[in-house]
């Protein structure tokens, strides 16, 4: 972890992302601001909080470094916007970002806001690391200020379709997602690994992300007798979808993608959870040489465990702050150049970025209930 940022000895080139304030010591003091965009309301909240509180944590242990740059000393503030898991709010949150000179932005959590809301980032000049979305048109849109610290759906659901159809010896595999840019996102680069390793898909089912109800699709999934599900969307939703496949008497197995592996899932699934599998991003934290520390700290400063993706907003953050660090600089074309090249070992891993923005040798790890707990069963790493 970095315990302190350095002092730099050229001139720090003065954005209009940064303020200068008055400190109690009467030292002009550079504040930086640091953009968050998550879902704050509504149905993703939980996971927007976390997000946002693992972005907090960075800033917070940044400023307790009494970091400089330019021998002015920094302070990191978060400007936090409300983008409720919707493409049409998640571009209104990214211009406000913007109009409030934030110096980058970490977020935002699903795809389907990130797709768009990255576009207006790039035309400010403003860096975007999403610590969570996945869709791998992100970075392939050929933006050059977008970044992410996760594993993609072509990596993470290619390794849960390779699964399926070598490991699992699946010989009939369905599919129903949510048909959002995530859900549907996994579940094509599912089915596209599921064939390229040899598999049978016999049915392809969708439904939408407010649905509580899957009963037309599952039943017409039954009628083809699957012997493997694979669920692409959130956790509460991949709950109530098992719980209704064992109530139809559907014995295949469960499997789903990222965004699942989480208490809720278990706690809404009652009995149906155990022996569900997923594959989710990254490894399991306490695997991690950092991980079990992360995990006190976290709880002891928020009062709550982590959901999903604090580890990953907080390690995207550091490595921005690496970032102005290394430029000696919080101009937002700086800080954008120096993502580049710049490293961090993070609570996650290892992050630094490929050309497209996408992290290098990414990881992901196979998940099961057993005894109403998730156990860790496998981690793939690499591209």
């Amino acid at each position: 972890m970095v315990s302190r940022l350095c002092t730099f000895p050229r001139a720090v080139a003065v954005a209009a992302s940064l303020m200068l304030a008055t400190g109690a010591a009467g030292a002009q003091e550079i504040v930086v601001k640091v953009g968050v965009a998550a879902p704050l309301t509504g149905g993703g909240a939980a996971y927007g909080k976390d997000l946002q509180n693992g972005v907090q944590m960075a800033v917070d242990e940044a400023n307790a470094s009494h970091p400089t740059v330019g021998g002015k000393p920094v302070k990191f503030v978060v400007e936090a916007q409300d983008d409720q898991s919707d493409p049409r709010v998640g571009v209104q949150a990214a211009q406000r970002l913007v109009d409030d000179k934030v110096a980058f932005v970490i977020g935002h959590f699903n795809s389907g806001t990130t797709l768009p809301a990255s576009q207006i980032y790039a035309k400010a000049g403003i860096a975007m690391i999403t610590p969570s979305a996945t869709n791998p048109a992100i970075t392939q849109a050929g933006l050059n200020t977008v970044y992410r610290v996760i594993a993609t759906d072509a990596q993470n659901a290619g390794n849960a379709g390779a699964y399926a159809a070598t490991v699992s010896k699946a010989k009939r595999i369905a599919i129903i997602d949510d048909r959002t840019a995530f859900g549907q996102g996994e579940a094509d680069e599912f089915e596209k690994a599921v064939k390229a390793n040899g598999g049978t898909i016999v049915d392809r089912q969708f439904t939408n992300d407010k649905a509580v109800d899957f009963s037309s699709q599952l039943t017409a999934i039954k009628s083809n007798n699957p012997d493997l599900v694979f669920f692409g969307g959130l956790d509460a939703q991949a709950a109530m979808l098992v719980k209704r496949m064992r109530q139809l008497g559907i014995k295949a197995q469960f499997l789903a993608g990222g965004g699942v592996m989480d208490a809720n899932f278990i706690k809404l699934a009652g009995d149906a959870a155990n022996g569900a599998s997923v594959w989710e991003y990254g490894q399991p934290l306490a695997s991690l040489p950092k991980g079990n520390q992360f995990e006190a700290k976290f709880k002891q400063k928020f009062g709550t465990d982590i959901l999903a993706y604090a580890p990953f907003a907080y390690d995207a953050t550091w490595i921005a702050i690496k970032a102005v660090e290394s430029a000696n600089s919080a101009a937002p074309a700086d800080i954008n150049a120096a993502l580049k090249t710049t490293s961090y070992d993070g609570i996650t891993g290892k992050i630094a970025f490929t050309q497209t923005g996408d992290l290098k040798n990414p990881s992901s790890t196979l998940y099961q209930v057993k005894n109403d707990a998730w156990v860790p069963v496998t981690t793939k790493t690499g591209d």
